[in-house]
């Protein structure tokens, strides 16, 4: 079992940067996958970046050029530095861990874009 607590989140202007982290705990294994969704209101849950363990990235093409996903192995938590934000982006982030049969998902934090 693995847990994931996520921090970073709050309300921005348009144009601002927030960093969002993700810690994980327990049973984890040495090759996963973390990523990070987001779930606007009224919308389903979609994929914003994911990460492997080791190192390979994959973006949602909404987000290329503005977020970027890390992860820092030593300490088991991954990093998602949004810039540029857009009222657009204003959704309930959650990270997910994927690793050997363990599925986690963290309870999420919520990032509002407006002025």
């Amino acid at each position: 079992q693995v847990q994931l607590v996520e921090s970073g989140g709050g309300l921005v202007q348009p144009g601002g940067s927030l960093r969002l982290s993700c810690a994980a705990s327990g049973s984890i294994f040495s090759i996963n996958v973390m990523a990070w969704y987001r779930q606007a209101p009224g919308k389903e849950r979609e994929l914003v970046a994911r990460i492997s363990s080791g190192g390979s990235t994959n973006y949602a093409d909404s987000v290329k050029g503005r977020f970027a996903i890390s992860r820092d192995n030593a300490k088991n938590t991954v990093y998602l530095q949004m810039n540029s934000l857009k009222p657009e982006d204003t959704a309930v982030y959650y990270c997910r861990y994927i690793g050997g049969s363990s599925l986690s998902w963290g309870q999420g934090t919520q990032v509002t874009v407006s002025s």
